[in-house]
């Protein structure tokens, strides 16, 4: 009769090929079920105002707004900025969600001239990156908005006050 016997070395290597095939398992489930990363916007907010109308743009005081869903995603950026040669504000609204894909989003701003109120003006259509839109405000009061199609509905934020009155 045949008797097999086991030794230590046998023993290890059983345990080493079932330890390696459900290392294999978890990888495969990890790599598989593992939300994809999301690429950052390419764009800063000065180079969105210089892509678009040329110059050198700085941020300015109160000038950012996050622009985040009802449900919680983050859907880009607002910012405001300025150009110090040319005295012209520079709204954009730098995407945070779907970068490289076009879709809808807006930048607005508004100026108050000698105090009479202006309309909004912006840029906005669908997009792969961001929306910039520029007006002169030297010695003026401005506001500025942001804003995404998102689940049907225009969502946004910004500054609805007026401020930076430069």
């Amino acid at each position: 009769m045949w008797i097999m016997h086991s030794t230590l070395e046998d023993c290890v290597r059983r345990f080493a090929r079932r330890l390696s095939t459900s290392l294999l398992a978890a990888t495969v489930a990890v790599v598989t079920f593992a939300a994809p990363a999301r690429a950052a916007n390419p764009y800063t907010p000065a180079q969105a105002c210089g892509n678009e109308f040329g110059g050198s743009w700085t941020a300015s005081s109160d000038g950012h707004r996050s622009i985040v869903a009802d449900n919680g995603v983050k859907l880009g950026d607002v910012y405001l900025m300025y150009n110090y040669a040319t005295d012209y504000n520079c709204v954009t609204m730098i995407k945070a969600r779907d970068i490289g894909t076009a879709s809808p989003i807006k930048a607005s701003i508004k100026v108050d001239v000698e105090g009479t109120l202006r309309e909004w003006q912006s840029d906005s259509g669908s997009y792969k990156y961001y929306a910039a839109v520029q007006r002169y405000a030297n010695n003026m009061c401005v506001q500025y908005y942001g804003s995404a199609l998102y689940g049907g509905y225009w969502q946004g934020n910004g500054r609805t006050t007026w401020g930076n009155c430069i």
